[in-house]
């Protein structure tokens, strides 16, 4: 690539509400998903074991934060919309509730993973940032004209992860402390209003928090002069989330998958299951009736040698699939990937070889998440 072609590439990549502050904490800055972002601070396995032990902030401001609501704030109406795209219950979302839930295509392969949350008198979704704009693109296409989309532009979305993150925040932001995992609300700090939901996509215990791009920086300074709480990149984000067993679009899931094959059934709300009303439901249905012709897993190998996305999957000499992402896992000590292979090879402990470097190396399917969630639930 030319130095001219180079520059003119990195001019198109957009900029972080906290990008000056990432800097300001020595952050190595890459590309993804559009923007450039923090990779890494002092270093990923040191971030991903703070989280782990402590509290990590995120900076996932690069996500797509979206309402959607109905004429007069008619929730009912904004519901049935959604309802019609999604598979998940979303109607019967009490306020503050939310639900991981699958933007599907005619197909029945997935266009994205997102979180919808009835934020009454509007649903709140967020989307993934690789394909933010393919997303509102297709919500605008296939919404009734009377539902309103807004994309909130102007919000930066930090989350705080890790077992002491409630502790934390609940010192900052006393409303926090109300919630449970799956539940998010409006909140206040210091005149700056909030959102606030407790999810999270490492595992552990964690917060998103919405506020306003122009006030980022001060909530981020606020949270790490907590000694408690460290910045952490992308590099221990993505280990952290293939610990948890959790797929990551455009690599787990894309839309030549569809919800069966990709083990996310439990996205595809058992009434509505049944019913349909919902794009995709007749090809998702069929491959519910028959079965997939292949599923997502999880490995375990061993040695230290890990298995990247891409790599083949063999049973003898067979090949029967393919990881779509694998890392050395920090906490367990050894590699693990997840990925897609044949049915018949489908059970834990099923044996198998993954080819990395010309070797095979012994794997085995294992249960999932490797490293046990630890969501709060409340007492």
């Amino acid at each position: 690539m030319s130095d001219e072609n180079t520059e003119n590439a990195a001019e198109e990549l957009g900029m972080l509400p906290l990008d000056a502050w990432h800097r300001a904490q020595g952050a190595r800055m890459v590309p993804f998903a559009g923007y450039e972002m923090p990779i890494q601070y002092e270093g990923i396995k040191a971030e991903h074991d703070w989280t782990r032990e402590s509290a990590g902030l995120f900076d996932v401001s690069h996500m797509g934060q979206l309402t959607v609501s109905g004429p007069d704030g008619d929730m009912a109406s904004a519901g049935g919309a959604l309802e019609a795209l999604l598979p998940g219950a979303i109607s019967s979302l009490t306020e503050g509730r939310m639900r991981y839930s699958l933007l599907l295509n005619e197909d029945g392969g997935i266009l994205d993973d997102l979180m919808v949350t009835n934020a009454g008198p509007h649903f709140g979704l967020v989307v993934n940032g690789a394909c933010k704009w393919d997303d509102i693109a297709h919500l605008r296409e296939h919404l009734p004209d009377a539902i309103t989309l807004t994309h909130y532009d102007e919000q930066a979305l930090l989350a705080l992860q890790g077992p002491k993150a409630g502790e934390v925040l609940a010192e900052l932001v006393p409303q926090s402390a109300e919630l449970t995992f799956m539940t998010a609300a409006y909140a206040d700090w210091e005149g700056v209003p909030l959102w606030i939901s407790r999810a999270g996509y490492t595992g552990e215990d964690g917060f998103e928090i919405s506020v306003p791009a122009e006030f980022a920086s001060k909530l981020a300074n606020a949270l790490i002069a907590d000694e408690r709480v460290k910045p952490v990149g992308l590099g221990a984000r993505d280990s952290l989330r293939l610990e948890a067993g959790l797929p990551l679009y455009g690599h787990d899931m894309t839309e030549d998958i569809d919800p069966v094959s990709a083990d996310l059934t439990f996205a595809l709300t058992k009434k509505r299951r049944e019913a349909g009303g919902w794009m995709g439901h007749e090809k998702v249905a069929q491959v519910l009736a028959d079965g997939p012709a292949q599923k997502r897993v999880g490995l375990a190998l061993e040695g230290r040698l890990p298995a990247r996305e891409g790599a083949e999957i063999y049973s003898d000499d067979r090949r029967v699939g393919t990881v779509t992402s694998g890392g050395f896992s920090p906490t367990l000590g050894h590699p693990i990937a997840m990925g897609y292979v044949d049915m018949a090879q489908t059970e834990e402990e099923t044996q198998l070889e993954i080819e990395v470097r010309g070797k095979r190396l012994p794997a085995r399917v294992t249960s999932m998440p490797f490293v046990p969630h630890r969501y709060y639930r409340g007492n």
